[in-house]
């Protein structure tokens, strides 16, 4: 299947989940610098939209659209893609003990609502679908991770079942992004306040991205993908003992255990994925394993060795305190 250059002044774009952090950011670069002739948010909180619409209006001149809808309804799944080129999709459960907690309510946002996207996709004739992952979706040890691996192996083989049709799925898998909700950041910042910073444990290290990162790394996958690939963005880990210490240096360090389905370092490319790695300047790109909708593919790329691991814990780029500081400063500005 070719794969033509994305028109985005003349591309209708659907964000799930698009009330959310990332939403926001992409929604706030798309209309800036890229011009859509449309743009439609799809989530379930209509209060989140009612805000949102006040900063990017759905007005007559506008190319706002805002769709009330969960993933988990296919039927409004398929009215909302009606017309719609590309998907990006955002939805999903994230908090990990609400999900250990309620674990049937993951599987059916992240993924049976991932199914029904693919499904509206390919009945839709959207052109292209890239569904955001995360570090841990790779060797999972919490639901939340688990449902984002299989997430990532429904949208890879999803261009299987789209056959001769136009539709073309990839993934991409990124960190913590800095000061999103549930992120530890504003967590520390509040805990400032009070001048003790409870830390799970001391040894921890985590992959970090920022919005602003993030979008635009997604927005470079959508423009890139072929159908079938995994995207992994060269971003840096840090101790989240120094993430404290950046964002409070004066507060206390208390250690309280590792809460359930928490890791103590997280994993963006396991050791098993490595035979289908290719690397480039800013990223990495998974092939998948079986090229069973026919043609290949990213040839620019270098050739990773089989024993090479993208780990939090020896991660080749990695942020002493001064660095963090800026990061999150970058972050607040962007």
């Amino acid at each position: 299947m070719k794969v033509n250059k994305i028109d985005w002044k003349n591309s209708s774009i659907l964000v799930t989940g698009g009330t959310g952090s990332f939403g926001k950011k992409f929604t706030e670069i798309i209309l800036n610098e890229y011009n859509p002739r449309r743009l439609a948010i799809f989530s379930r909180d209509e209060l989140k939209q009612s805000e949102m619409k006040k900063k990017f209006p759905d007005g007559e001149n506008s190319p706002m659209r805002y769709f009330l809808g969960d993933v988990r309804d296919g039927n409004r799944l398929k009215r909302a893609f009606n017309g719609v080129d590309i998907v990006v999709h955002a939805a999903a459960l994230k908090q990990v003990p609400a999900t250990e907690a309620d674990p049937f309510e993951a599987v059916q946002t992240n993924i049976m609502g991932t199914k029904n996207v693919i499904e509206s996709a390919i009945d839709s004739g959207v052109s292209r679908v890239i569904c955001l992952s995360t570090d841990k979706a790779v060797n999972p040890i919490n639901l939340y991770g688990a449902t984002k691996l299989v997430a990532e192996k429904l949208t890879i083989q999803a261009n299987a079942y789209s056959g001769d049709r136009q539709s073309i799925f990839s993934c991409c898998r990124y960190g913590n992004v800095v000061g999103s909700r549930g992120s530890v950041v504003p967590i520390f910042k509040e805990q400032k306040q009070k001048g003790e910073i409870t830390i799970t444990d001391e040894r921890m290290t985590r992959f970090w991205i920022t919005l602003d990162q993030g979008v635009r790394f997604v927005i470079m996958c959508l423009e890139n993908m072929k159908g079938g690939e995994l995207f992994i963005p060269k971003i840096p880990s840090t101790k989240i003992t120094d993430v404290a210490k950046a964002i409070a240096p004066k507060s206390k360090l208390k250690t309280i255990g590792i809460r359930p389905g928490e890791k103590l370092h997280e994993t963006l490319i396991s050791s098993d994925e490595t035979r289908q790695v290719f690397e480039y300047e800013d990223h990495y790109v998974i092939e998948p394993s079986y090229h069973t909708w026919g043609y290949y593919r990213h040839k620019n790329g270098k050739k990773i060795k089989e024993d090479f691991t993208y780990t939090s814990e020896n991660s080749l780029w990695e942020l002493d305190i001064n660095q963090i500081k800026e990061l999150l400063n970058s972050d607040e500005n962007s």
